[in-house]
């Protein structure tokens, strides 16, 4: 009598996945407890500034955040499957949500500067690389101990991508440390020119610590020449 015996060789698989749901979770519970990561939930509903979240983007804002289930899974543009937790969508390079991110980010960050009396230039064509890419801005006086700040801004560093899972599980803000660290060794040519500070900030909120003494720095700064609180 022959006997099936059950099959194998998915039992790899299915632990692979439960490994990942489980750093996933730890990610997402490590990044709602990271510093300032809640901040956009004290935010007043200002149109004008862009600070008013229609419903489907609070709902989606809120699923990410606690690791919920919020989309029926479609296929991406690029061939991937989407899962309903919606994270394909935060590391696709076709999806336009990444490109829209790191322009108004960089734009709020040139504006508050201009604000606080400092002017800049975006995307200064004198600090090119050898590839011709260039650093998103840099301050045409001093910021700080007589040097100019050079900035160059990255939020496609996705909390649960897979390049970032094991680290992000460990640590808050490991994926946005990796990110800070990647854009330091590719614009080290630039520190003899000025303060080069990247502003590497995850998709569930975390920020790179520099980053963050240098917002902190920016808001002080904009409440002294603006008397705004």
């Amino acid at each position: 009598m022959c006997i099936n015996q059950p099959e194998t060789k998915s039992y790899p698989n299915a632990y692979r996945n439960n490994n990942n749901n489980n750093n996933n979770n730890n990610n997402n519970n490590n990044a709602a407890r990271s510093r300032h990561s809640r901040d956009w939930l004290l935010a007043l509903p200002i149109t004008s500034c862009v600070l008013k979240f229609d419903d489907e983007a609070v709902r989606v804002a809120v699923g990410t955040r606690l690791a919920l289930k919020h989309c029926i899974p479609p296929q991406c543009r690029c061939g991937s499957e989407v899962d309903s937790f919606g994270r394909h969508s935060l590391v696709c390079k076709r999806t336009p949500g990444r490109t829209v991110r790191h322009h108004h980010l960089n734009d709020v960050i040139a504006r508050s500067l201009a604000s606080a009396g400092v002017p800049v230039s975006k995307e200064p064509s004198a600090f090119s690389r050898s590839d011709r890419k260039r650093p998103d801005g840099l301050t045409l006086i001093p910021w700080r101990a007589g040097r100019s700040l050079i900035w160059d801004v990255t939020v496609s560093s996705c909390t649960t991508a897979d390049s970032y899972l094991e680290a992000s599980s460990r640590e808050a803000g490991a994926a946005a440390e990796l990110a800070a660290s990647n854009k330091m060794v590719k614009y080290a040519g630039l520190s003899s020119q000025g303060e080069f500070v990247p502003i590497a900030v995850e998709s569930h909120g975390p920020i790179y610590r520099d980053a963050l003494q240098f917002l902190s720095e920016l808001g002080r700064r904009l409440v002294e020449t603006t008397g705004d609180v």
